[in-house]
């Protein structure tokens, strides 16, 4: 999240609030489908496999970062573009693949391969186009979107050890990254520049990897814990939001994640310890 001087407002929690009622939607269609998704962490849940889980998602986080930076800085911004045009277009034509099979099954539709992969074909075309080829509001909602879907997800399909590893050990990489790190660089070169990867809402850019982890949050919650223990995640990660927009107003420059997971954190402890009935 940035921005140089500003005063911190509630309205700047609108695109979270949003991207969390995406991923609210897209969370109950995973969980009533009760379909089996298979796990995408190499290691079993447990002791040192949950850790090399959670390190990996690390490793390939901060290479992807790091990656960025490097590109930006040897070769321009026309091939940090192509990566990262190419990286969300991949992304939005998995998610399409699989949230359109979903509603087909949820809504017991007879479906094929191929309608699948045509209508995720166009709803890619259409969100790139949204993206990277127009300067209208519809960039903002597709983002939103995007995040809130991709958390979900994440969410889904990590064990609940290596989601909670991960999800503290990127609140902590947030912090070097942002203020010594690839993020804070990448920032500082001026994310306006590089469509598809945070959400400009006013005087602020919100990164999409951001939208992302707040909904694998609440969505592992939702799934895991149940409908209490999410929202109670999802007040927290608000309220962590806007403790990150008070930072703002001393700093040009903050990371989404501590304050946010930090609290998200403790609103999962809060559900387990006081438990309603």
């Amino acid at each position: 999240m940035t921005e140089k001087q500003f005063k911190a407002k509630a309205v700047y929690l609108t695109p979270i609030v949003a991207s969390l009622a995406v991923t609210f939607l897209c969370g109950f269609l995973i969980l009533y489908a009760k379909l089996p998704i298979e796990a995408v962490t190499p290691f079993p849940d447990t002791g040192s496999g949950a850790l090399g889980n959670a390190l990996i998602f690390l490793v390939l986080v901060s290479a992807g970062a790091s990656l960025l930076y490097l590109s930006l800085r040897r070769f321009g911004l026309n091939l940090v573009k192509i990566l990262i045009g190419s990286a969300f277009t991949a992304s939005v034509f998995i998610l399409s693949i699989f949230y359109i099979d979903l509603i087909l099954y949820l809504l017991q539709l007879q479906s094929y391969s191929f309608e699948i992969l045509v209508l995720s074909i166009l709803l890619t075309f259409f969100a790139d186009y949204c993206v990277f080829l127009t300067e209208k509001h519809t960039y903002g909602l597709v983002l939103i979107f995007v995040g809130g879907s991709l958390g979900a997800l994440l969410g889904a399909s990590i064990p609940t050890l290596s989601a909670l590893l991960l999800l503290a050990f990127l609140a902590a990489y947030d912090i070097f990254a942002v203020f010594r790190g690839p993020v804070g660089k990448i920032a500082k070169e001026g994310l306006s520049n590089l469509k598809g990867i945070s959400v400009q809402f006013m005087e602020i850019e919100i990164g999409l990897g951001d939208l992302t982890f707040y909904a694998l949050f609440v969505t592992h919650a939702l799934i895991s814990f149940g409908l209490i223990s999410a929202i109670l995640v999802a007040l927290g990660i608000l309220a962590g939001c806007y403790l990150s927009f008070k930072m703002l107003e001393r700093k040009g420059l903050f990371p989404g994640l501590p304050f946010s997971i930090a609290l998200g954190f403790i609103s999962l402890a809060i559900a387990f310890l006081f438990p309603l009935v």
